[in-house]
């Protein structure tokens, strides 16, 4: 009879471990796993540049963990910058993020895709700056903008661009 009362301390256990999560759950609420800034080195690749005004461009981000594990989950902030002027670049249309776990030495990219605007359209913005946060951190890198003004889009509501989910890069 001792076997049912050790039955159900193992199944209690079980339960109370499945119940369990690594989402870390730091300072206000924000995972204290996620990869950081600081802790990873970011670049930014060859560009696809667009060369005139209605022309897609591609510039490709790459991330490689420098620290400690982390985890990339959700979509890289891309914010445009033209003096005080600034524009949060959109989620690719029909994206979908993905939970990535970065080991030391590991890596992932993603893509800002934009359309080029004309010299001096007022609904393009001249961006001169390309700021890149990681999701689950406030903390964002500036990188010189070089590919010329990005065209708005024609309902006004932003840039012509758009960002796509983190990739694992490698195996």
């Amino acid at each position: 009879m001792r076997a049912i009362p050790l039955t159900v301390t193992a199944l209690a256990a079980a339960l109370l471990l499945t119940a369990c999560n690594d989402s870390g759950g730091g300072k206000n609420g924000k995972s204290s796993s996620a990869c950081e800034i600081g802790g990873v080195s970011v670049q930014i690749g060859s560009a696809s540049v667009a060369p005139a005004a209605g022309d897609t461009g591609e510039i490709p981000v790459s991330i490689t963990n420098q620290s400690a594990p982390c985890t990339l989950d959700h979509f890289p902030g891309v914010v445009l910058k033209a003096g005080d002027t600034r524009a949060t670049v959109p989620v690719l249309k029909g994206a979908q993020a993905q939970q990535l776990k970065l080991a030391k030495g590991d890596s992932a990219s993603f893509s800002i895709s934009y359309v080029r605007g004309k010299d001096g359209d007022k609904s393009a913005l001249a961006a001169k700056t390309v700021r890149i946060a990681l999701p689950g951190s406030d903390t964002g890198r500036d990188f010189p903008w070089s590919y010329g003004p990005v065209a708005g889009k024609a309902d006004g509501s932003g840039p012509d661009a758009s960002v796509s989910a983190f990739q694992q890069v490698g195996d």
